[in-house]
């Protein structure tokens, strides 16, 4: 196979004839309405693929594009010709990462975060042990009054601010690994940690853990679970993103359960997609479709339990600010609003336009903080005007960038975001 033909297998160029350039995708892209590029919209992206495919563009030329991109994937939502645009978006970072030359520096920070700092359970006990131990001493007020903070690069000092409070080492090395109930249990399930997750919002797993249990279900937690590998995948490490989908797959099957459970939308999209990863007709494709098809988000398991009522009332406005990958991805649309409709007191303000990216989109908001911010100032902008005391989200890159746009704002005195999990446990679910 020659150069060329082997460029365009892996940028998925057969893909590219599906999209009949019509525009539709135009006003669903957050990138195209705040950059006004043609070059930064979905049919423009996959025009240059399309010509980087045929030798008429370098890939150089598609790199800042394809960077610039979220893959919120709200285009395949309005697109008439259903193009696979996840998949030309994947091979396209994939040629773009092959292409890159990097220094020797560059590839050991690579190698240290994408193959050790992610997947391990260890590292992302660390990074919250050590977050602890940073705000517990006071060594983060120090810093901030001092504005050591701000010589923190790429913008990190603005996301330390909104980093929730974490847990001590101690209540991390005393989560169990199985909750077995002594009531007659809807269903056994296995718990989907994720990586940074676990690392930055180890309470709201922790609560996640405890609804499961008041609404009535079994409980583990397989040991040799790893990262789902979205990060990977979007940084264009296809092949890492591969080898964790196989540990993961490995990990789950030794679990008898009904449903593997997540509570991070980021997460549950990339699983819901390991099949694609594998050719049809091989083992590894088939037991992919079988993990598949046990991936259910927290909000999706919870609707449907049965006996459960809440007795405290949540006396409060608040909106909803879906996850792009859950809502495009996983196709989890009306759950997290029937649950919270449920919840006594709580007063549902829907956004304007629920479905326009807050700018998270993964490391995206580090990497491109600029970008983000005149994404997130639109979505603030509709958040705001709802008048909610509460942003709901169900994501933890959508979770710290509301909280950064509610900080941003300067309303962090009347209004606050919380994950889904965590606005129903405080409303006390029991269950009959």
């Amino acid at each position: 196979m020659g150069e060329l033909q082997t460029l365009q297998q892996k940028i998925n160029y057969d893909k590219t004839f599906d999209c009949v350039q019509c525009g539709y995708c135009l006003p669903a892209c957050p990138t195209y309405e705040t950059m006004e590029k043609e070059t930064h919209s979905p049919r423009g992206r996959i025009n240059l693929v399309k010509m980087v495919a045929e030798g008429k563009a370098s890939v150089e030329d598609l790199e800042k594009p394809m960077e610039k991109c979220l893959g919120c994937m709200a285009c395949t939502t309005v697109c008439p010709t259903n193009v696979q645009y996840g998949q030309i978006l994947e091979g396209a970072k994939e040629v773009i990462e092959d292409h890159r030359v990097k220094s020797a520096s560059r590839n050991r920070i690579e190698d240290f975060l994408f193959g050790s700092f992610f997947p391990s359970e260890k590292w992302m006990n660390t990074l919250g042990n050590l977050t602890w131990f940073y705000q517990r001493t006071g060594i983060q007020a120090l810093a901030n009054i001092s504005r050591l903070t701000k010589l923190a690069p790429l913008h990190l000092d603005k996301f330390e601010k909104v980093i929730p409070k974490q847990p001590s080492p101690k209540e991390r090395a005393q989560r169990m690994k199985r909750y077995i109930r002594k009531r007659p249990a809807q269903a056994k399930v296995a718990f989907f940690t994720g990586c940074v997750m676990d690392g930055v919002f180890f309470q709201t797993n922790q609560n996640t853990l405890e609804l499961l249990l008041r609404f009535g279900f079994e409980v583990v937690i397989p040991e040799q679970q790893t990262c789902c590998g979205a990060l990977h995948a979007h940084s264009g490490k296809v092949n890492d993103s591969i080898d964790l989908a196989k540990r993961n797959i490995v990990a789950f099957e030794e679990e008898e359960v009904d449903y593997i459970v997540n509570n991070a939308g980021g997460c549950g999209a990339r699983m819901v997609e390991y099949h694609h990863l594998f050719k049809e007709g091989t083992s590894w494709h088939k037991r992919a479709k079988q993990f598949v098809s046990k991936i259910r988000d927290i909000s999706e398991v919870l609707v449907e339990a049965d006996g459960v009522f809440f007795n405290k009332s949540v006396d409060k406005t608040v909106t909803y600010q879906p996850s792009c990958h859950m809502t495009n991805v996983q196709k989890v649309k009306t759950p997290p609003l029937q649950l919270m409709k449920k919840v006594p007191g709580v007063k549902l303000k829907e956004l304007a336009r629920p479905d326009f990216c807050c700018g998270s989109a993964g490391i995206y908001n580090i990497v491109n903080y600029e970008d983000s911010m005149d994404i997130l100032d639109l979505k603030m902008n509709d958040v705001c005007g709802t008048g909610s005391e509460s942003v709901v989200t169900t994501n933890p890159g959508c979770l710290l960038q509301m909280k950064l746009g509610i900080e941003r704002e300067g309303v962090s005195h009347t209004m606050n975001a919380v994950h889904l999990v965590d606005l129903l446990l405080g409303a006390d679910p029991q269950q009959q």
